[in-house]
């Protein structure tokens, strides 16, 4: 009976889909947000239901475009580079049970980063969860509470009224953060300022890397 319990499970765990569609994993800096400057190894995710009109990587959309690599082999990438933070983003990586996933870059000794737009159930375990709720397709309101940062991407007025309305929905410890949306950084940049002068518990998110020339 034992025997027969073991196999099971042996099969059971054999059946566990331990590849993921990456677009692209690379070490470079965090160029965003409260960690901005440090570095991490980035593992973007392909697949993307949200569709912001203004994203600088569509072709991270379709899954199905991107090669299913393994974790383990994911966690050998990383583990060849000096990271001691692995962001996870995408896409939207939360369209995928990362559970697996965190699990074993943990258990490396690993920091566990996502970057999501929170339109998904959590899934994985999570040292810094980045929260960009999106208009396009907005958050589930059971994700906003547990994020350690708020990023709004600005692009126009109204989205000042879309940060407050989840600034109070999350945590009183949440770090908050207005960024200008890249194209229109110049046409929005002065709104941005005054907004965050005559509200204080807002800071300013720069996409560095960008100005930094990195990915």
């Amino acid at each position: 009976m034992f025997t027969k319990v073991k196999s099971e499970i042996i099969n059971l765990k054999s059946q566990i889909d331990t590849s993921l569609p990456v677009m692209e994993d690379f070490y470079t800096l965090q160029g965003e947000g409260f960690h901005q400057g440090k570095a991490a190894y980035f593992i973007r995710l392909g697949g993307c239901d949200v569709g912001c009109v203004w994203c600088d990587v569509k072709d991270s959309w379709d899954a199905e475009k991107h090669p299913k690599l393994k974790i383990e082999s994911l966690k050998s990438k990383v583990k060849k580079t000096p990271a001691e933070i692995v962001v996870i983003t995408g896409g939207e990586p939360l369209m995928h049970d990362l559970t697996e996933l965190t699990k074993e870059l943990q258990a490396a000794g690993l920091k566990t980063h996502i970057e999501t737009s929170g339109a998904h159930p959590l899934s994985g375990s999570w040292d810094w969860i980045c929260l960009s709720p999106k208009k396009f397709k907005a958050p589930l309101p059971g994700i906003v509470p547990l994020a350690n940062e708020l990023k709004i991407v600005v692009f126009n007025k109204s989205d000042f009224d879309w940060a407050e309305k989840y600034a109070a929905l999350a945590s009183p410890t949440c770090k908050l953060f207005l960024q200008p949306e890249w194209d229109k950084a110049t046409e929005i940049m002065p709104s941005i300022i005054e907004y965050i002068k005559a509200h204080p518990q807002w800071e300013l998110s720069l996409q560095i890397h960008k100005y930094i020339n990195v990915p």
